[in-house]
């Protein structure tokens, strides 16, 4: 995320609910990842979670790139 899309974010969060959930979505789904890849060995179990929640996180980012699109379109 760029430093304009960051301010937008700071700006527009406290009154935009979806966006603001998007976010907190966002980081929740880093620290677990980071989590799970600080670990030196992982299970299959802990595998395939670190995958689903690496596609979450990209899923989530795609909706939220395209929430801070619309806004930087309306500003």
């Amino acid at each position: 995320m760029d430093q304009q899309e960051l301010k937008l974010l700071e700006t527009y969060a406290a009154t935009d609910p979806e966006l603001k959930s998007l976010w907190e979505d966002h980081v929740l789904y880093e620290k677990q990842v980071e989590k799970l890849e600080t670990k030196a060995f992982r299970s299959p179990t802990e595998e395939q979670t670190l995958k689903q929640l690496k596609k979450q996180k990209l899923e989530g980012k795609t909706q939220l790139m395209a929430v801070l699109d619309r806004l930087k379109k309306q500003g």
